[in-house]
């Protein structure tokens, strides 16, 4: 678009006029666009209206609620700190801080029991021994009332790790004369 007033360079700046006019106790209302060159804007003195300023933190401030507001319009829970959502973490696969473990927990442990079956890691550990599976009742039947099956197989490996054969094989005996009626 060319500049109105020269017809020659190419309009940069935009004037809108608002002309209200009363006229029989109605008003109405008239807009005139206006579009000039950067030379003729100059050369016309138009008045300008300077741009509030705003520091970097308020920016920062109006950007962060800006995007509360979104993330507030999606449905699930979302992360104070990050502002990582519910859908984010499913989409990505990959939690943006570490407060998002504790807001979304719920959802993890739904995760890795339908991805591992279990809620608890059992196995290896990096540099480390296994870790046994957690008791329960049923799997826990008691001796003199304080001595577990899980503890006598505790023992039992920390017998082989220590080489007290002697020891292990007694502990064997022992789990093998409590398992015995259960499997029948």
């Amino acid at each position: 678009m060319l500049c109105q007033n020269c017809q020659k360079n190419e309009a940069k700046v935009h004037v809108t006029d608002l002309q209200a006019r009363a006229e029989d106790g109605a008003a109405t209302a008239s807009f005139q666009e206006q579009h000039f060159c950067d030379v003729c804007a100059q050369s016309m003195e138009l008045p300008t209206m300077a741009a509030p300023k705003k520091s970097t933190q308020e920016i920062w401030k109006l950007l962060q609620m800006a995007a509360k507001e979104t993330r507030n319009k999606k449905t699930g829970p979302a992360c104070p700190d990050c502002g990582m959502t519910l859908d984010e973490f499913r989409k990505k696969g990959r939690l943006g801080c570490a407060k998002d473990y504790a807001v979304f927990k719920q959802h993890i442990v739904e995760i890795l029991e339908r991805v591992h079956g279990a809620r608890r890691h059992v196995g290896r550990i990096p540099g480390g021994e296994a870790l046994a599976p957690e008791p329960s009742t049923a799997d826990a039947p008691t001796l003199d009332g304080k001595t577990s099956l899980v503890e006598l197989r505790r023992e039992l490996e920390s017998a082989i790790r220590e080489e007290a054969y002697e020891r292990a094989a007694h502990l064997r005996d022992e789990i093998k004369a409590l398992e015995g009626p259960q499997q029948g």
